[in-house]
């Protein structure tokens, strides 16, 4: 591997940076144990939280700790309705600012802290915030998605403090919460100013995820006509009717993703738009048909399409199969707009945080980096539609996410903190600090 001498004060192996990453394996093992260990659930990350707080401190970078401010984000265009109060609940943002001289390029490292349910816990091996390591693979909710990435980052900036090294430019460190409904975290950090030459987020998503869709989440709330179940015949159920809604969408799921409708970097994905039930609630006892329901669902939509067009198309097949019920005067329905409100987007290939870390990590892996198209949201979209940041997913690599038994590869993190740390190196240059 070269020298880095263009940006650096003094030559510098790249092989030596990336034996030193791969020296924190053990450190960097006991961190994601660490974090998978905090169950930090929707509105319960502050523990996860202080220990990153902690963490960046005892590297030396500057803390930055603020809890998010609805007022503030709630009037950008990046802002989707919050699900739970923000009261207590902060981001943490370590801040590196080169004590020698300044070169290079800014950056962004950016990852969330917050993991989603875990399900039914009798379906899992482990309990799922015990850590557990077989072989390669570190079990428990949250080691891919995405603890593993702020691991990864985080032992990269590690790597080059070891050898003496400190990036030659500003780089923030942003562990966020409410990826996973909102986005609000990151939000929140870009309207307290945070800005870049660019970003990259360590999703467990394989290769370097450079287009993603747009997600919007939606509730229903049905009310029917409940009478005796010995006369169910005479009512309508609430549930039905949001069965029957649902199934309607479907359709309209089915129609985007006609090969004639799909955005051209979906082309060839088997099925690329999904649009999920992931949540029902309704009825009141065996013996009456129910009253109520509600229904949360979540709508993918592709990055040519931005969340209006999204919601109209949405609200006209609602309003369609309302019409089109027999019983449709015994019966209303709301909608309701909470979590995501996210617009896709598509990153231009030859913009240089794709080209330069694509050929950081040939470099190092020796094999290609290959560019892909997400049918889900990250926290990249803040970055690349509001931020004047460019912004990529790249992180380590796992499965069973969302699912029972996620699982994240202990080789792959510590590829990706030897791509990270080299990376940080070429694109902000580096000082000796000895």
């Amino acid at each position: 591997m070269p020298n880095l001498t263009e940006l650096t004060e003094a030559p510098v192996s790249e092989a030596a940076i990336v034996k030193a990453a791969q020296a924190l394996r053990g450190q960097a093992v006991r961190m994601l144990e660490e974090l998978v260990a905090h169950r930090s659930l929707l509105g319960h990350e502050q523990g996860a939280q202080a220990y990153m707080a902690e963490t960046f401190a005892s590297l030396g970078l500057r803390v930055h700790q603020f809890e998010i401010d609805e007022e503030k984000i709630r009037r950008h265009a990046g802002y989707s309705p919050s699900i739970v109060s923000y009261e207590g609940r902060t981001n943490v943002v370590g801040i590196h600012q080169p004590g020698g001289p300044a070169r290079g390029r800014s950056l962004i490292f950016n990852g969330h802290i917050d993991v989603v349910p875990t399900g039914a816990e009798v379906l899992w091996t482990h309990p799922p915030f015990k850590p557990v390591i077989d072989g390669d693979r570190l079990y428990g909710r949250g080691s891919a998605d995405m603890k593993a990435g702020i691991a990864a980052y985080t032992m990269a900036y590690a790597a080059l403090q070891s050898l003496g090294l400190e990036p030659a430019s500003p780089v923030y460190f942003q562990s966020v919460v409410e990826e996973e409904c909102t986005g609000n975290g990151a939000l929140a950090c870009l309207v307290e100013g945070y800005r870049a030459d660019a970003a990259i987020i360590p999703e467990p998503l394989g290769g370097i995820m450079t287009c993603q869709l747009g997600v919007l989440w939606l509730a229903l709330e049905v009310l029917g006509k409940p009478v005796h179940a010995s006369v169910a015949q005479t009512g309508v159920g609430a549930i039905d009717f949001s069965l029957y809604l649902f199934s309607e969408l479907k359709k309209l799921e089915q129609r985007w993703n006609e090969p004639a409708n799909r955005y051209r970097n979906y082309a060839h994905h088997a099925h690329p738009i999904n649009f999920n039930l992931g949540k029902i609630q309704g009825g009141e006892w065996a013996s009456s048909v129910p009253s109520a329901c509600r229904s949360d669902i979540r709508i993918g939509f592709y990055p040519d399409m931005n969340v209006a067009r999204a919601k109209a198309e949405v609200e006209a097949v609602l309003a369609a199969a309302y019409a089109a019920h027999p019983a449709h005067e015994s019966l209303s329905y709301r909608v309701i707009y909470e979590g995501f409100q996210a617009e896709g987007f598509d990153l231009d290939l030859t913009s240089p945080i794709v080209t330069e870390l694509s050929k950081c990590y040939q470099d190092i892996v020796g094999e290609p980096l290959e560019p892909g198209a997400f049918t889900g949201t990250t926290d990249a979209k803040f970055f690349n539609i509001y931020g004047q940041t460019p912004a990529v997913c790249y992180g380590p690599t796992g499965s069973s996410i969302h699912g029972i038994d996620e699982w994240v590869s202990i080789d792959s993190l510590m590829q990706v903190t030897a791509v990270l740390a080299v990376f940080m190196a070429r694109w902000c240059g580096v000082n000796r600090t000895g």
